[in-house]
């Protein structure tokens, strides 16, 4: 049996669902005005209930001791973009399909989540439950019940975007903290910040809220001869 090796990584989304983590959707109404990032967000909780739509993801990490991460000088490598799109229905359904630079698939259907590397032609499975609560899946693809596990701020208006920062109440999560930026009432972009220094970044694009979505849609079919794995 082949073993993932960790070259395709399951970036910051991956990182987010699994332990878990994220990750993107969606459009509100843009002719409400909304005084805040705070009331954006809550506003799409509460609104959208299922997304479509086009990210684009850019991770700067820390370097490490052997490149300089002893230097406070350092500063933070940028790694190669990727690209895709992604398909929601809160809770717990989605479908986050990266097609460049490779082809990697994260796909829920509210009861497991199913890692398609197809590179390597290897299925991992896990667990959803419990996996979305304290991590930046949640934002997007879990229930309106955000501040049972994030401290909301608003963090004021960069670039035209409102932006708020979320912070996980959970003493063991992988993110520090989380930046979402919304502009008119749509979600632009968002900031994952893990606790080793690293930051993702996602901007979405060509979003469509609530679309029509057939009931069977999130079941995952294992590819004809995938190995798989259960994680």
């Amino acid at each position: 049996m082949k073993q993932y090796t960790g070259k395709r990584s399951v970036k910051a989304l991956g990182a987010a669902v699994c332990a878990a983590s994220i990750c993107a959707a969606s459009m509100l109404f843009a002719s409400h005005a909304f005084a805040s990032g705070t009331e954006q967000l809550k506003a799409f909780v509460s609104q959208v209930h299922a997304a479509r739509g086009d990210f684009t993801q850019q991770e700067l990490k820390q370097p490490n001791k052997a490149n300089g991460a002893s230097n406070p000088a350092a500063m933070p490598q940028r790694s190669t973009n990727s690209s895709g799109t992604f398909m929601l229905a809160r809770p717990g359904k989605f479908i986050w399909s990266y097609q460049k630079p490779y082809v990697q698939i994260l796909q829920a259907d509210g009861d497991k989540l199913y890692v398609y590397d197809k590179d390597l032609n290897q299925v991992t499975v896990r667990r959803l439950s419990g996996a979305l609560g304290a991590s930046p899946a949640a934002i997007l693809f879990g229930s309106n019940d955000l501040e049972k596990n994030f401290t909301l701020r608003d963090a004021g208006e960069k670039g035209g975007i409102d932006w708020l920062k979320l912070t996980p109440k959970a003493k063991d999560s992988q993110f520090e903290r989380v930046g979402i930026g919304f502009k008119d009432g749509n979600l632009q972009a968002m900031e994952l910040h893990d606790v080793f220094g690293n930051v993702t970044l996602l901007t979405f694009s060509n979003i469509q809220k609530n679309p029509p979505i057939k009931s069977n849609t999130f079941k995952f079919n294992v590819p004809k001869g995938a190995d798989v794995i259960n994680g």
